[in-house]
């Protein structure tokens, strides 16, 4: 299976770093012009430069801060004045951990704009084009939280549910186009957030941060931590012709670690 994603742009967001840098990767290798969404102009600069670049694509980028819908807006005005958008792959940094109930209510709302409103605003910039096209491709980069809750990521649990269900509904309103809307939903995987679990696992527990990690592998039954190129594989198949009936889903790609369906 070749899959090909050329004469493709997509805008990539949260791609400095992890697993949304490893999906525009991936992206670009199978042809795709890549559009980097991130707050820090020099590492986007820098990352253009790594980009594969198969078919002589011309990559781009727009700062943006999550926190900031104005930027935001700035940033989709400046996208529509290069290029229409065939993909949009939403990936934000998560919430802080910490129990649902001593969360101060200011961090929902603030999660909140920064996952599903900014999530939206991105849909409801690029959708039109993708309508016109028949053809397009939304993809959430979640967690697996919207399964089975996370112990003591209780504001990223409420918020990775409600763009789930943002997801859903969408996929039933525009799969009638040709558009998809699917949510990858990563397990434990190498990235600096997972460095930080684990270090606030091993603080709230007075343990080691070796025997923190230990404790967590051990709910994997694939026995390790993923990379942050294998959500990228499944980012590329998702985005291209050969997922054109997948639509309204979740994929985990957690090693087996979620216990349910």
């Amino acid at each position: 299976m070749n899959i090909n994603l050329i004469n493709k742009v997509a805008v990539v967001c949260g791609s400095t770093q992890g697993i949304g840098l490893a999906i525009a990767k991936q992206l670009a290798a199978c042809g795709a012009t890549v559009c980097l969404i991130a707050r820090n102009p020099e590492s986007m600069e820098r990352i253009l430069d790594s980009l594969p670049t198969p078919q002589q694509q011309q990559h781009f980028f727009a700062m943006a801060d999550f926190t900031n819908v104005e930027s935001i807006q700035s940033a989709i005005d400046s996208i529509a004045a290069i290029s229409k958008v065939d993909i949009l792959v939403n990936n934000t940094g998560g919430p802080a951990a910490g129990q649902a109930i001593d969360a101060d209510p200011i961090l929902f709302m603030n999660a909140f704009q920064q996952h599903l409103i900014c999530n939206q605003m991105l849909a409801q910039a690029f959708v039109p084009g993708m309508k016109a096209n028949r053809h397009g491709r939304i993809i959430n980069v979640i967690s697996t939280s919207v399964k089975i809750p996370l112990r003591n990521l209780g504001v990223s649990n409420t918020i990775r549910g409600a763009v789930a269900s943002w997801s859903k509904t969408l996929a039933n309103e525009l799969g009638q186009y040709g558009i998809t809307v699917n949510n990858i939903l990563p397990g434990a995987t190498n990235t600096e957030r997972l460095k930080t679990i684990i270090k606030n696992n091993a603080i709230k527990k007075n343990i080691p941060e070796d025997e923190a990690k230990a404790e967590m592998l051990l709910e994997i039954p694939a026995a390790r931590f993923g990379e942050p190129e294998e959500p990228g594989y499944v980012a590329a198949f998702l985005a291209s012709e050969y997922a054109a009936y997948i639509n309204g889903i979740n994929i985990p790609v957690d090693g087996g670690r979620t216990g349910s369906l």
